[in-house]
Protein backbone atom coordinates (compact mmCIF):
# COMPACT_ATOMS: atom_id res chain seq x y z
CA UNK A 1 0.00 0.00 0.00
CA UNK A 2 1.57 3.32 -0.81
CA UNK A 3 1.76 6.73 1.64
CA UNK A 4 -1.45 7.88 -0.40
CA UNK A 5 -3.76 5.25 -0.38
CA UNK A 6 -3.32 4.98 3.65
CA UNK A 7 -3.86 8.70 3.65
CA UNK A 8 -7.46 8.05 2.16
CA UNK A 9 -7.57 5.03 4.49
CA UNK A 10 -7.42 7.08 7.48
CA UNK A 11 -9.48 9.45 6.73
CA UNK A 12 -12.29 7.04 5.82
CA UNK A 13 -11.06 5.23 9.24
CA UNK A 14 -11.65 9.10 10.63
CA UNK A 15 -15.05 9.37 9.77
CA UNK A 16 -16.10 6.10 10.71
CA UNK A 17 -15.30 7.00 14.03
CA UNK A 18 -16.65 9.78 13.78
CA UNK A 19 -20.36 8.40 12.98
CA UNK A 20 -19.77 5.77 15.07
CA UNK A 21 -19.27 7.90 17.83
CA UNK A 22 -22.69 9.80 17.25
CA UNK A 23 -24.53 6.82 16.60
CA UNK A 24 -23.39 5.76 19.96
CA UNK A 25 -24.38 9.12 21.45
CA UNK A 26 -28.01 8.73 19.44
CA UNK A 27 -28.75 5.18 21.06
CA UNK A 28 -27.42 5.90 24.80
CA UNK A 29 -30.85 6.40 26.06
CA UNK A 30 -34.50 5.70 25.14
CA UNK A 31 -37.45 6.81 26.74
CA UNK A 32 -38.26 3.92 29.21
CA UNK A 33 -39.86 1.13 27.83
CA UNK A 34 -38.54 1.09 23.99
CA UNK A 35 -35.58 -0.24 22.91
CA UNK A 36 -32.61 1.60 21.55
CA UNK A 37 -32.64 1.84 17.27
CA UNK A 38 -28.80 0.09 17.53
CA UNK A 39 -27.23 -1.86 20.60
CA UNK A 40 -25.08 0.83 22.02
CA UNK A 41 -22.38 -2.31 23.34
CA UNK A 42 -22.47 -3.52 19.66
CA UNK A 43 -21.44 -0.03 18.34
CA UNK A 44 -19.21 0.50 21.42
CA UNK A 45 -17.36 -2.36 19.97
CA UNK A 46 -16.88 -1.44 16.54
CA UNK A 47 -15.72 2.10 17.31
CA UNK A 48 -13.19 0.29 19.41
CA UNK A 49 -11.89 -1.74 16.71
CA UNK A 50 -11.74 1.69 14.28
CA UNK A 51 -9.75 2.96 17.00
CA UNK A 52 -7.13 0.25 17.26
CA UNK A 53 -6.87 0.10 13.25
CA UNK A 54 -6.52 4.19 13.04
CA UNK A 55 -3.85 3.88 15.74
CA UNK A 56 -2.02 1.29 13.51
CA UNK A 57 -2.48 3.38 10.38
CA UNK A 58 -1.25 6.20 11.49
CA UNK A 59 1.55 4.78 13.45
CA UNK A 60 3.15 3.25 10.21
CA UNK A 61 1.99 6.31 8.33
CA UNK A 62 4.40 8.41 10.48
CA UNK A 63 6.63 5.42 10.88
CA UNK A 64 6.98 5.98 6.97
CA UNK A 65 7.39 9.86 6.84
CA UNK A 66 10.17 10.20 9.07
CA UNK A 67 11.82 7.27 7.37
CA UNK A 68 11.51 8.07 3.88
CA UNK A 69 14.01 11.04 2.48
CA UNK A 70 11.85 13.82 1.14
CA UNK A 71 15.61 15.61 -0.59
CA UNK A 72 19.27 16.19 0.56
CA UNK A 73 18.48 17.78 3.76
CA UNK A 74 14.79 16.50 4.88
CA UNK A 75 12.70 13.60 5.69
CA UNK A 76 8.79 13.79 4.37
CA UNK A 77 8.17 14.46 8.10
CA UNK A 78 10.10 17.64 7.86
CA UNK A 79 8.40 18.33 4.74
CA UNK A 80 4.94 17.65 6.03
CA UNK A 81 5.99 20.13 9.30
CA UNK A 82 7.11 23.10 6.81
CA UNK A 83 4.33 22.39 4.63
CA UNK A 84 1.07 23.09 8.26
CA UNK A 85 3.66 26.05 8.83
CA UNK A 86 3.42 27.67 5.18
CA UNK A 87 -0.37 27.35 5.28
CA UNK A 88 -0.58 29.00 8.73
CA UNK A 89 1.75 32.20 7.86
CA UNK A 90 -0.37 32.40 4.59
CA UNK A 91 -3.48 32.70 6.51
CA UNK A 92 -1.93 34.63 9.02
CA UNK A 93 -1.22 37.19 6.36
CA UNK A 94 -4.58 36.82 4.44
CA UNK A 95 -5.94 37.88 7.82
CA UNK A 96 -3.66 40.94 8.01
CA UNK A 97 -4.55 41.62 4.53
CA UNK A 98 -8.00 41.72 5.03
CA UNK A 99 -7.95 43.69 8.17
CA UNK A 100 -5.60 46.62 6.95
CA UNK A 101 -7.45 47.35 3.73
CA UNK A 102 -9.18 50.27 4.23
CA UNK A 103 -12.67 51.02 3.00
CA UNK A 104 -14.27 54.29 3.88
CA UNK A 105 -18.03 54.87 3.69
CA UNK A 106 -17.91 58.15 5.15
CA UNK A 107 -21.19 59.80 4.88
CA UNK A 108 -19.93 63.11 7.13
CA UNK A 109 -16.77 64.58 7.71
CA UNK A 110 -17.16 64.42 11.52
CA UNK A 111 -16.81 60.35 10.76
CA UNK A 112 -13.53 58.82 12.15
CA UNK A 113 -11.23 58.31 9.13
CA UNK A 114 -8.93 54.92 9.29
CA UNK A 115 -5.56 54.46 7.81
CA UNK A 116 -3.63 50.92 6.72
CA UNK A 117 -0.83 50.75 9.73
CA UNK A 118 0.89 48.13 7.18
CA UNK A 119 1.77 47.72 3.29
CA UNK A 120 -1.57 45.82 1.85
CA UNK A 121 0.41 45.62 -1.61
CA UNK A 122 3.57 43.79 0.33
CA UNK A 123 1.27 41.93 2.53
CA UNK A 124 -0.19 40.75 -0.75
CA UNK A 125 3.19 39.83 -2.49
CA UNK A 126 3.99 37.44 0.65
CA UNK A 127 0.57 35.82 0.77
CA UNK A 128 1.48 35.09 -3.06
CA UNK A 129 5.35 33.96 -2.08
CA UNK A 130 4.20 31.66 0.65
CA UNK A 131 0.76 30.20 -1.52
CA UNK A 132 3.77 29.70 -3.73
CA UNK A 133 5.92 27.81 -1.96
CA UNK A 134 3.08 25.67 -0.42
CA UNK A 135 2.16 24.68 -4.17
CA UNK A 136 5.86 23.30 -4.71
CA UNK A 137 6.04 21.61 -1.13
CA UNK A 138 2.67 20.08 -1.18
CA UNK A 139 2.87 18.71 -4.66
CA UNK A 140 6.33 17.32 -3.99
CA UNK A 141 4.66 15.07 -1.15
CA UNK A 142 1.82 14.32 -2.85
CA UNK A 143 4.58 12.91 -5.76
CA UNK A 144 6.43 11.39 -2.92
CA UNK A 145 3.11 9.67 -1.74
CA UNK A 146 1.96 7.89 -4.56
CA UNK A 147 5.11 6.79 -5.06
CA UNK A 148 6.52 5.46 -1.84
CA UNK A 149 5.25 2.06 0.10
CA UNK A 150 4.06 2.04 3.71
CA UNK A 151 6.13 0.33 6.31
CA UNK A 152 5.59 -2.31 8.01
Amino acid sequence: MRIAEALILRADSQKRFEQLKSRISGNAKVQEGDEPAENPRDLIEEMERVAYELQSLIQRINRTNSATPYDDTRCLSDALAERDVLMLRRGAYSDLAKAASVTQARTSRSEVKFKSTVSVPETQERIDALSKAYRLLDSGIQELNWKTDLVG
